[in-house]
């Protein structure tokens, strides 16, 4: 919360208008520059509308699921997607083991 732009909120308050989901992506989204940190209620309404978005695309997913493809992924796309994968994974790997 920041008193300087006019949006002090308490933490009970903030969990009451915003649910804890809400709180979690805009407290993510503050402080990410050298700036002061500052929750902004716009980043916070914006992300319960992604969260509901996203919700209610896994619904429709799960409703059609036996209409999507199925079988063997041998097509290009299906190893152009591993690849990607795999690369993504042994970059992964290489920064850890540092």
């Amino acid at each position: 919360m920041s008193k300087s732009t006019g949006n002090f909120l308490t933490l009970t308050q903030a969990l009451d208008k915003f649910s804890a989901d809400g709180m979690r992506l805009a407290l993510a989204d503050a402080g990410d520059t050298v700036e002061d940190a500052n929750f902004v209620e716009a980043m916070a309404d914006a992300g319960i509308l992604r969260l509901y978005t996203w919700v209610e695309w896994v619904k429709e997913m799960i409703a059609n699921r036996d209409s999507l493809r199925s079988g063997p992924a041998n097509t290009f796309n299906d190893r152009v997607f591993a690849s990607e994968m795999s690369a993504g994974i042994m970059k992964t790997d290489q920064n850890y083991e540092k």
